[in-house]
């Protein structure tokens, strides 16, 4: 039951960071990318101290590194991620985001030396051809934002299976304070160093940034964190990776985006790609391993 109640959680968390990629990019319309992240971080922080601030009495060094150690990894994923909306559309930004699904798997291969299958293979390689199709330009060069969607790819990856591995032993909620502490701190730092406080702020931006911190930062990390401890990194990749779904639909509806034939087959190669190399636990052999155990 648990699984099951930890599986709706990230399917609500990847609706919810779908929601992101149009509320992130609103935003950037009346505040930097760097502005943005520090807002949201900030925000997330002060609301989780006020509601389980009490967890903070009692936490471990352990928690402490390893909560630094993914806020830091958090705030870089973030920052790839809204400094490349500022060059690629929110469609393109979410799906490339959704590459991370096949790149938790390499981790865990370097981590546990676990071997790649021809599945993973053949989901590597189409999700490379998807990413040519989605990406390069007519000239066949990557555009910035494009590049750092897939660098934020990565971080997200390393994010996910970090989480994974962590909340096994650690306090999910106390590690994701100490997660959001870390990643603000280096948001408001970044903002300082650069001189760059906004004064004032328009009604638009407000709203953006309460949203993202209540709801795609807060709420989906919390949920998040906590449903890793009932649930695989790879089988939470692939859940997760749905944000690019509803990234990409909701564009279209409320930014009245348009997507070309070329970004429509690649999205649709990337998904497949994710099928491929990440719904194998589905197979008749493996079901069997696990329904053994």
């Amino acid at each position: 039951m648990k699984q099951y109640i930890a599986d709706g959680m990230l399917l609500v968390t990847a609706i919810v960071w779908g929601s992101g990629f149009v509320i992130t990019a609103i935003a950037l319309e009346y505040l930097t990318a760097y502005q943005v992240m520090a807002g949201r971080f900030l925000l997330a922080s002060i609301i989780l101290i006020v509601l389980f601030g009490y967890k903070l009495k009692k936490v471990s060094k352990s928690v402490i590194w390893k909560g630094i150690l993914l806020g830091t990894i958090l705030y870089i994923a973030f920052a790839l991620q809204t400094v490349g909306l500022q060059y690629t559309t929110p469609s393109k930004n979410a799906f490339l985001t959704a590459v991370n699904v096949i790149i938790v798997p390499l981790i865990a291969f370097a981590v546990y030396k676990r071997r790649i299958d021809g599945y993973e293979m053949i989901g590597s390689i189409i999700a490379i051809v998807g990413i040519g199709f989605l990406s390069l330009q007519g000239s066949l060069t990557m555009n910035i934002g494009d590049a750092l969607s897939l660098a934020c790819a990565v971080a997200f990856a390393f994010d996910i299976f970090c989480t994974n591995l962590f909340v096994q032993k650690e306090d999910a909620i106390a590690l994701t304070i100490i997660q959001f502490i870390t990643a603000s701190f280096l948001g408001v730092l970044v903002v300082v160093s650069q001189g760059d406080i906004p004064t004032t702020l328009e009604k638009e931006a407000i709203y953006s940034i309460v949203y993202l911190a209540i709801f795609s930062t807060t709420l989906a990390y919390l949920f998040q964190n906590i449903a890793n401890q009932y649930t695989s990194a790879t089988k939470a990749a692939i859940i997760l990776s749905t944000e690019s779904f509803f990234g990409m639909v909701l564009s279209v509806i409320f930014l009245h985006e348009v997507l070309t034939g070329q970004m429509v087959v690649g999205a649709v190669l990337i998904l497949l790609a994710i099928l491929i190399a990440e719904v194998k636990p589905a197979h008749p052999k493996k079901r069997m391993m696990k329904s053994s155990r």
